[in-house]
């Protein structure tokens, strides 16, 4: 291992940072209790990805999480605590920069997920170019519970327009099973600690390849699935979040969220 060191906010460490010999860099999210993305993790996790395009000795990127799961969303108590639109704009850009980075990253990035992926993870997930997951992992679209429409652009890329449509009306989980039949999870292990030595493993098998030709392939394979045009798909997608803020729906919603009483509120 060349490297590694620790990214910090308010104190705190909210992301790990180790460079292998084999040209692996592996980005780990570690942001207790829940690892909820807060917009300063969101943006220093995408300019570490989109740096990449200037370190020649980065043959792959591995991203992933310690503690009890991989994102559990957005930090909504952020959002609400942040004066007027400032907490859902933030959120919003933050969250679309992170998963362009991830799609649009020079290298191929495996992102390794277990226990849950909630909202945001679920965005980054579908932007990786191979997913390893835990059994137990639980995919996530909860927005309708919190005020927000968007999620369906990335989610799109991990299953069929009906299963993404059924997932986000009801916010039921999608069970990491099913992910793994459908081709959209390569590897599924048992426990969190398989899941960074899968993600591991394949980012170095990854590694061992012509640098040159993979960062080519990659973005021959952008180009080939249109990836190139989702920034306007996201900003579409937006548009209809911001108007439930303004309208005042997207804070009511987060505060019940923050208040435990999900079930209960009905507007």
């Amino acid at each position: 291992m060349l490297d590694n060191h620790s990214v910090q906010a308010e104190g705190k460490t909210v992301f790990n940072e180790h460079f292998h010999d084999d040209g692996t860099l592996e980005l780990v999210v570690d942001k207790p209790p829940v690892n909820a993305f807060s917009i300063g993790l969101l943006h220093d996790l995408a300019a570490r990805i989109e740096g990449v395009k200037d370190r020649p000795e980065v043959r792959a990127v591995v991203l992933r999480a310690d503690g009890r799961g991989f994102c559990g969303g957005g930090d909504v108590k952020e959002v609400e605590a942040l004066p007027g639109f400032e907490g859902i704009l933030g959120q919003s850009s933050g969250s679309m920069r992170l998963s362009l980075a991830v799609l649009h990253c020079a290298v191929p990035v495996v992102c390794g997920v277990h226990a849950y992926c909630v909202g945001a993870g679920v965005l980054i997930a579908g932007s990786a170019d191979v997913l390893v997951a835990s059994r137990d992992t639980r995919f996530v679209l909860a927005e309708i519970d919190n005020g927000a429409t968007a999620g369906a652009v990335q989610a799109l890329r991990l299953m069929p327009e009906k299963r993404v449509r059924a997932a986000m009306m009801t916010a039921d989980p999608v069970l990491a099973q099913e992910l793994h039949e459908l081709g959209s999870i390569y590897t599924l292990v048992d426990t969190h600690d398989e899941v960074a030595a899968a993600a591991r493993a394949i980012a170095a098998k990854i590694a061992a390849k012509s640098p040159e030709a993979m960062r080519r392939l990659k973005l021959s394979l952008n180009n080939s699935t249109k990836a190139h045009e989702l920034m306007a798909a996201y900003r579409a997608e937006m548009s209809y979040t911001y108007e439930l803020n303004i309208m005042g729906e997207a804070s009511a919603g987060r505060t019940a969220f923050i208040e435990g009483r999900r079930e209960s509120y009905n507007r």
